[in-house]
């Protein structure tokens, strides 16, 4: 097995600046162009909090976590909703960001409530997170309600809590991905949706994550069922092949192998330790293991996706793409730190 230690910010330092962190490089060389979105800053929060985590003294890493956060308060808008896209001269490009995008900064807000190593920052997470409390009703999105269930799982953890809200806000939220599944599921097609296409296992984690936030063995008994599924459609002979976006896998068709994402890693990995934490089943660490290797290697094209805490932005038909930019970086990172080994206390699979 391998052991993984806490992850180089090299690369995350150079896509980062003192507005955020640039969205896509060119090969290892930052695009200024492509500015900033709140998607890889929220992302890239979660990193510094957890690289901090993991190394309480590391200041760059505190200083990333600072620049990060005050970014997302700047985005967000009078009604609690968040803008998305900022171009490199500080102008918001958007009226209005994504649901997706809304969901990551909430997961970010709610996982800073839980391990931000300030109380500044804890309660500048709270009050955002509180703020956008009226808009979780707005959201439509499957993918959008899963990152909202995840970040509230992170709060309803933390010092600042209120059990009752948590349980209230998460409710309709988990039921709506729950009502999903039902209408969607058959003997044959254990799953939420019609197909599987981008961060197929956020939507196993959001499941987990509510049902052990509400007590609910039925949404844990889903997120198994819908995790153990798409394990046995992404796992082929002992090898992570994540659905490609050249085609997603679409119920009765044949799933695309190439436009691989290194954020399948993450999800897959983070979705891992979470069922793991449902059931002490040894064999879940095993699975995350098994994606987490996908960056070192093992992947169809036998090719290393990361160098210097960089990673590359996936895998096409004719090889690995050469750039870096922040999403695949970020996911290489929240991997790593997820399953980096920590000192007298084994693997940490609370995340």
């Amino acid at each position: 097995m391998r052991k993984i230690s806490a992850p180089p910010l090299d690369h995350l330092l150079s896509l980062s600046d003192d507005t955020g962190i640039i969205q896509h490089a060119t090969h290892d060389v930052p695009n200024r162009s492509t500015g900033y979105c709140s998607d890889d800053v929220s992302r890239a929060f979660m990193v510094a909090l957890a690289k901090l985590e993991l190394e309480p003294r590391n200041e760059t890493a505190a200083k990333l976590a600072s620049v990060y956060l005050s970014f997302l308060h700047d985005a967000q808008m009078d009604d609690g909703w968040f803008h998305n896209f900022m171009s490199f001269d500080r102008r918001w490009l958007d009226d209005r960001g994504t649901e997706d995008s809304f969901g990551r900064t909430i997961w970010a807000l709610g996982y800073g409530m839980r391990y931000g190593n300030r109380d500044s920052w804890r309660e500048v997470c709270g009050r955002m997170l509180e703020k956008a409390m009226p808009r979780f009703a707005d959201l439509r999105y499957l993918r959008s309600i899963a990152y909202t269930i995840i970040g509230i799982t992170h709060a309803c953890e933390s010092e600042l809590k209120d059990p009752n809200l948590c349980r209230e806000l998460l409710r309709p939220l988990a039921d709506a991905i729950k009502a999903a599944y039902l209408a969607n599921r058959d003997a044959d097609w254990q799953w939420f949706e019609n197909e599987m296409t981008y961060d197929n296992a956020r939507l196993c984690e959001a499941m987990l994550r509510a049902g052990l936030a509400l007590r609910d063995d039925e949404l844990i008994a889903i997120g198994l069922r819908t995790f153990a599924f798409y394990e046995r459609v992404v796992v082929e002979n002992g090898m992570f092949v994540p659905i490609g976006s050249n085609g997603w896998y679409v119920r009765g068709g044949s799933r695309a192998r190439y436009g691989q994402q290194p954020l399948e890693v993450a999800s897959l990995v983070d979705a891992a330790l979470v069922a793991y934490e449902c059931t002490s089943d040894p064999a879940f660490i095993a699975v995350a293991q098994l994606g987490f290797d996908w960056f070192y290697g093992h992947n169809t094209d036998g090719v290393e996706m990361v160098e210097r805490g960089g990673c590359r932005d996936g895998i096409d038909p004719h090889g690995a793409n050469p750039n870096m930019g922040a999403e695949s970086t970020l996911a290489y990172l929240a991997s790593a730190c997820a399953l980096a080994d920590r000192p007298a206390k084994g693997l940490k699979i609370a995340r």
